[in-house]
């Protein structure tokens, strides 16, 4: 399909439909999603994480952490709160990086994924994206963004249990809504503890929701959504 429009010499000219466009860095196609976003930044983290393979000739484990979380995981955590990943083949190819860059110690290669992570103590990057969800939540919640708040919505605490900053989930009918920070976020952040969500400042918060979800911190799968959540 193509669309035109009257230039102010009135000349007509043709706009191209265009499948795929970046803004800031991120890729998002024309139907909202990021699978070629996803394909970008692994590419191009696989890059780097060769580059630290053929320029270390020795690497032990606090050294290969340190050059992972600095130069690779940076590259695939980028602006993530803004590409969800719906699919389970882009979760994958997103951890196989991670996977790939704790195979480079000859010494626990031939453990499991999971307990190279404990090893490593480098959570996977599923329990990440949700943790990088969690603090946003938190930092909207509290107020600390000179932002409109206005996406999230506060549910009505006389209907609820649970904590004082329950979210309300407003309803929605298709998956690229469902997948919004404002729609995604509701279930884990209304299933915090109380002490969790009124942390006094974000480290402590930080802190405190790993110590709260640590079962999750190495695992594939995603932790516990809130039992009940408003609807």
């Amino acid at each position: 399909m193509t669309y035109s429009l009257e230039a102010s010499d009135g000349s007509t000219v043709v706009l191209e439909e265009s499948k795929c466009e970046r803004d800031l860095g991120v890729m998002v196609d024309n139907e909202l999603k990021f699978g070629q976003q996803v394909d970008a930044v692994v590419l191009k983290a696989n890059r780097q994480l060769g580059l630290i393979k053929r320029s270390f000739t020795y690497l032990d484990e606090k050294t290969l952490v340190l050059l992972y979380t600095s130069l690779v995981r940076p590259i695939l955590e980028y602006a993530n709160v803004t590409w969800p990943v719906s699919f389970k083949k882009d979760t994958d190819k997103l951890e196989r990086v991670q996977r790939r860059a704790t195979r480079l110690l000859p010494h626990i290669r031939q453990l499991h994924y999971e307990d190279r992570l404990k090893i490593l103590n480098l959570p996977s990057l599923v329990y990440r994206r949700v943790r990088g969800d969690m603090i946003e939540a938190y930092k909207f919640c509290h107020g600390l963004y000179t932002v409109d708040s206005g996406i999230l919505v506060m549910a009505n605490n006389s209907i609820t249990r649970g904590h004082n900053l329950k979210l309300f989930r407003q309803t929605c009918r298709s998956r690229i809504r469902h997948d919004y920070f404002s729609q995604r976020i509701v279930e884990f952040w209304n299933g915090l503890p109380s002490d969790v969500v009124n942390a006094s400042t974000v480290n402590s918060f930080k802190g405190r929701l790993d110590k709260h979800w640590e079962e999750y911190m190495f695992a594939l799968e995603l932790p516990p959504r809130s039992v009940t959540s408003c609807h």
